[in-house]
């Protein structure tokens, strides 16, 4: 089937490799002639696993190619993708000007009908929006064709899209057409053979269904960090918690574990997108509200150890940071809580000397260089003349470190864990004095 991507970022370029890994034609469709020149080269904008041989061996055996030229990919394409960003704006609604700027386009290139896909995470009402984008634009024109608008929801986790995106859990079609739903079953086919994963229902459930499910997610994890601060009020210990409901089944263990907060692409932007529509719908989305407030407080959770543990006196200490993004097996700085962590730190006049085995670029991107900030080679060299440690990636790597080492190269054994990767009773047989979220404070 012949394919058309708008917007080569972390959505669309995942879906269109793997669309043409099984044998669809696909033509990827971006502003950015840097950033088509460098994927014809083989580099990949995006740090995600698997990804880099997907793109390579697909554009080499010439089933996805990438160009700015956009008439030629509606042209291109039966099935066109709007997958661009949906940023998030001052008020923390999604900013629409992109998906309606591809809407526009494509009635202005398109010569015969065409079924048009919205792929980005976007508030309900958007397919409204669109398809009354290109009726404008056709009625403009003097055109006079038909075409399909469908929600298409991704729900891919950085670190694992590439298995995600092959090996869907549910594929969430959102049409009320049947000549759409016949050609996305179609499309969908190589994806769908195990089981029947598609699901097909109203645009505005689909639409909807997108927003819930990352909301559903960012939701458990802000109860859990809630939990884990009555935690340390309570004198309990949230890991034991974490184990006694996450046994219940109608629970589960997925995304219980405390921490410093959730950062990225996708939960923070959409807990605020869906409850700011719904407030401009005139209803107060109280849970969402509360998810976010939890969140923005959980990302100073570090901060907050170090100070008190220092009594407000952080000038001229030396931080060594364990992770900067926001997840591991991911490059993506968005929303981090390294971050909140690291201008804190500045602004108490510390300075950071930090390790992440993927977002070192992309820190130096953000920041650009400072005195205060020092990106080094390994994790241990993070160590070295620091006075203290800080995590706030729970990457694999940190995972099983040296600990005699740790405590040897810090001016004082102290390790604040802001994923509660180590059992508190075994550093406090190393020596080391820990912090952890909802374990007790600190164990020394």
């Amino acid at each position: 089937m012949k394919v058309t991507v708008f917007g080569i970022g972390y959505v669309g370029l995942v879906q269109a490799a793997v669309l043409a890994e099984v044998g669809h034609n696909v033509v990827c469709i971006d502003v950015d002639q840097n950033k088509v020149d460098n994927l014809e080269k083989g580099l990949i904008p995006i740090y995600e696993p698997g990804l880099t041989p997907l793109v390579k061996s697909n554009f080499e055996a010439g089933r996805v190619t990438f160009t700015t030229d956009a008439k030629m990919g509606v042209e291109h394409g039966d099935v066109i993708f709007i997958a661009v960003g949906t940023p998030p704006d001052e008020d923390g609604s999604a900013d629409l000007k992109y998906v309606l700027a591809v809407a526009k386009t494509i009635a202005e290139f398109m010569p015969s009908s065409k079924i048009v896909i919205n792929k980005s995470t976007v508030p309900v009402g958007t397919a409204d929006k669109v398809k009354a984008k290109i009726s404008e634009t056709l009625a403009s024109l003097n055109k006079n064709l038909n075409f399909d608008v469908v929600s298409n929801p991704e729900f891919l986790k950085e670190g694992a899209a590439v298995n995600d995106c092959m090996r869907p859990d549910r594929i969430i079609i959102g049409t009320d057409s049947a000549k759409a739903e016949k050609k996305l079953r179609e499309l969908y086919t190589p994806f769908n053979r195990n089981h029947d994963k598609i699901i097909v229902m109203d645009i505005r459930s689909a639409e909807l269904t997108k927003y819930a499910a990352n909301c559903m997610l960012a939701t458990k994890i802000s109860f859990m960090n809630e939990m884990a601060n009555l935690a340390e009020v309570f004198g309990a210990d949230i890991e034991n918690v974490r184990l006694g409901i996450g046994s219940d089944p109608r629970i589960g263990y997925q995304f219980i574990y405390p921490g410093c907060g959730y950062g990225g692409s996708c939960f923070p932007k959409d807990v605020q997108a869906l409850a700011r529509s719904a407030s401009e719908s005139g209803y107060t989305a109280q849970i969402l509200e509360s998810v976010e407030a939890v969140n923005y407080k959980q990302k100073e959770k570090l901060f907050g150890y170090i100070s008190n543990h220092f009594n407000g006196d952080l000038k001229g200490k030396k931080v060594a940071l364990w992770g900067l993004s926001f997840k591991p097996n991911t490059d993506d700085m968005r929303e981090a809580s390294s971050r909140v962590l690291i201008e804190s730190l500045w602004a108490a006049g510390a300075s950071v000397q930090a390790y992440d085995p993927e977002a070192m670029e992309e820190t130096q991107r953000i920041y650009g260089s400072r005195q205060d900030l020092s990106l080094m080679g390994t994790k241990e060299a993070a160590l070295d003349g620091a006075d203290f440690l800080v995590i706030c990636t729970e990457w694999q790597v940190f995972r099983a470190p040296d600990f005699e080492l740790i405590k040897q190269s810090l001016s004082e054994p102290l390790l604040f864990d802001g994923r509660n990767l180590f059992e508190p009773t075994l550093m406090k047989e190393y020596g080391l004095h820990y912090y952890a979220i909802g374990r007790g404070l600190s164990v020394k």
